[in-house]
C-alpha cells in the first residue's frame, strides 16, 4: 500500500469526518469511501484501498497500522475505541488534540515571525550606518583635520570588516531567508527542523510546559476512553518519542505506576503536573470524575503554556527594540558630539 504520512491537519480532518460519518450510522468501510470522493482529499486513493480492507473484515486500526501513514498515537487510540467499544468517542478526541495541536504551530509561527522581522529591520539600520554613515563622517572629519577616534574608531573599523564581508553575508541572508520560506510551506522541512529542535531544547522553559500539556490532553483522552492508568500513560508516552528527555520522564512515571506508586504521586515526582494540579486530579479521581478533572487540568496547563509563550514574546519586543535603539544611539552620539566640539571650537 502507498505510504503517505498525514500532517496534523489532515490527521485531525480525517479522524473528525469519520467520526461524524460513524455518528450518522454510515459504517466505517462506506464512510472511507464517501471520504475519498472528497476532491480535498490529498490521497484518495488510500482511502479507497483502506475502504477495500475493511470490507473484507479488516479492523480500522489494523488498517490503519498497515497504512503507515497514521502517528502510533492515533492507531493506538483507534485500537483502544474498538477494544472499549467508544470508536466514535476516541475519533472525536483525536480530531480535537490534533486541531489543538495545529492551532498551536499556528501560534508558535507567528508568535516568532515578528519579533524575527523586527530583528531583521534593526540589523539592517545597524548595517547601513556603520557601512554607509560612518565612512561619511569619517571623510568629513579628515576634511577638517581630524578623524574618528575611541568608540566611533572601533565602529568604523567594524563596518569596513562588515563591507567587505557583504557578499559572505548576502548568501547567509538568502540562506536564512529561503530556509525560512521553506520551513513556513514544506511540512517535511518543517518537521525536521522541529525534530532537531525538540531533542536539544524540547523539554526546557516553554518547550517543557507545551511537552506537558500534550502529555496531560493525551492522559485525559485515555481515560475518558476507559482505558487503564498504565495505559494510558503508556499511550501518551508515544507522543514524546521524539523529545528524548520528554520520553524519560513520561517512562519513569509509566514504571512508578506499574510498580504501585498512585497517578498523582508519579506525575508529580516526575514534573509532568504541577503539585496543585495533581491534588485536583486526586480529589476528582476519589469522587470518580477523574477524566473531567484531567481534560479540565489539561485545558488549563495549555492555556498556561501558550500565556508563557506570549509573554516570552511581549517581552523580547521592547527588549530587541531598546537594545537597537541604545545601539543606534551609540553609534550617534560617538560621531555627532566630537563633530559638535570641533563645530564650537572653530565658531
Amino acid at each position: 500500500m502507498q505510504k503517505y504520512v498525514l500532517s496534523n491537519q489532515e490527521t485531525a480532518a480525517f479522524c473528525r469526518n469519520l467520526a461524524l460519518l460513524l455518528q450518522a450510522g454510515v459504517g466505517l468501510g462506506d464512510g472511507i469511501y464517501l471520504m475519498s470522493e472528497d476532491d480535498s482529499v490529498a490521497d484518495q486513493e488510500l482511502l479507497k484501498r483502506m475502504g477495500q480492507q475493511l470490507d473484507q473484515g479488516g479492523s480500522l486500526s489494523r488498517t490503519m497500522v498497515a497504512c503507515g501513514c497514521f502517528p502510533a498515537y492515533v492507531t493506538g487510540m483507534v485500537q483502544v475505541g474498538e477494544r472499549t467499544g467508544r470508536l466514535e468517542e476516541a475519533l472525536f478526541g483525536l480530531a480535537a488534540y490534533y486541531e489543538e495541536r495545529c492551532r498551536v504551530s499556528r501560534l508558535v509561527r507567528s508568535a516568532l515571525l515578528y519579533p524575527s522581522m523586527i530583528l531583521l529591520i534593526m540589523l539592517l539600520v545597524i548595517g547601513v550606518l556603520l557601512i554607509k554613515v560612518l565612512p561619511i563622517f569619517d571623510q568629513v572629519y579628515g576634511s577638517l583635520g581630524s578623524g574618528l577616534t575611541g568608540i566611533a574608531e572601533w565602529l568604523l573599523r567594524l563596518g569596513w570588516g562588515l563591507k567587505n564581508s557583504l557578499p559572505v553575508l548576502a548568501v547567509g541572508l538568502v540562506v536564512v531567508v529561503v530556509g525560512g520560506i521553506l520551513i513556513s510551506l514544506r511540512e517535511d522541512v518543517r518537521s525536521k527542523v522541529i525534530h532537531v529542535w525538540n531533542r536539544a531544547f524540547g523539554d526546557k522553559g516553554i518547550s517543557a510546559a507545551f511537552q506537558n500539556a500534550r502529555f496531560a490532553q493525551a492522559l485525559s483522552m485515555g481515560m475518558n476512553s476507559g482505558m487503564m492508568l498504565e495505559e494510558a500513560v503508556e499511550l501518551a508516552r508515544i507522543l514524546m518519542e521524539n523529545v528524548p528527555d520528554a520520553a524519560r520522564r513520561c517512562k519513569k512515571c509509566e514504571e512508578m505506576i506499574r510498580k504501585g506508586s498512585s497517578l498523582t504521586d508519579a506525575l508529580s515526582a516526575n514534573g509532568l503536573m504541577s503539585k496543585a494540579s495533581c491534588r485536583m486530579l486526586k480529589v476528582g479521581m476519589a469522587g470518580g470524575n477523574g477524566d473531567q478533572v484531567m481534560a479540565q487540568i489539561a485545558k488549563n496547563m495549555m492555556g498556561e503554556a501558550e500565556a508563557a509563550l506570549e509573554d516570552a514574546v511581549a517581552k523580547a519586543e521592547p527588549t530587541m527594540v531598546l537594545g537597537a535603539s541604545v545601539l543606534v544611539g551609540i553609534i550617534l552620539l560617538a560621531v555627532m558630539i566630537p563633530l559638535a566640539n570641533i563645530m564650537a571650537s572653530i565658531g
